[in-house]
């Protein structure tokens, strides 16, 4: 029998080796970085993201970069649960938007959204956040609405 420590241990460990084969500059680090997952009928997916939780940051979002790695996205996140509207200004690539509910389950995903558009995404209802991924993202790993997300700031229910 493996002792609960020895588990835990490993998974540590696993990690570590897991982001330090990241390249150069894709890690999450400062403040706002969090590691994210999601759970698809493939199995749990992980991503690291950046959490915007201010006005201006939510504004800016993904604005004006010109890449962004696998796995990684931005959450945008809200005081509470409202309908939220969304758009691509001054963002040059195309992005996957996934839309969360309080408890963590998708209500909705918005794929591949037309970079540079002021077309206005809505989330289709009330939810907390809103995760921005690499377009393709939610197709190629099998992320559907129902699908649950683990974060921090959903209740658990």
């Amino acid at each position: 029998m493996i002792r609960h420590s020895a588990i835990v241990k490993s998974l540590f460990v696993l990690l570590v080796l897991v982001f330090a084969a990241q390249p150069a500059g894709s890690k999450v680090s400062g403040p706002d970085a969090a590691i994210l997952e999601i759970a698809t009928r493939n199995g749990v997916q992980v991503f690291s993201v950046e959490v915007v939780n201010k006005d201006g940051d939510r504004a800016r979002g993904l604005m004006f970069r010109r890449e962004l790695p696998e796995r990684h996205g931005m959450l945008f996140q809200f005081d509470s649960e409202a309908n939220v509207s969304m758009w691509m200004r001054n963002t040059y690539i195309p992005l996957d938007m996934i839309f969360i509910k309080g408890n963590g389950q998708i209500l909705r995903i918005a794929e591949n959204t037309e970079p540079l558009s002021e077309r206005i995404i809505r989330s289709g209802g009330p939810v907390r956040a809103v995760l921005e991924v690499a377009g393709g993202t939610s197709k190629k790993l099998g992320i559907e609405p129902g699908d649950r997300v683990g974060h921090p700031i959903f209740a658990r229910n």
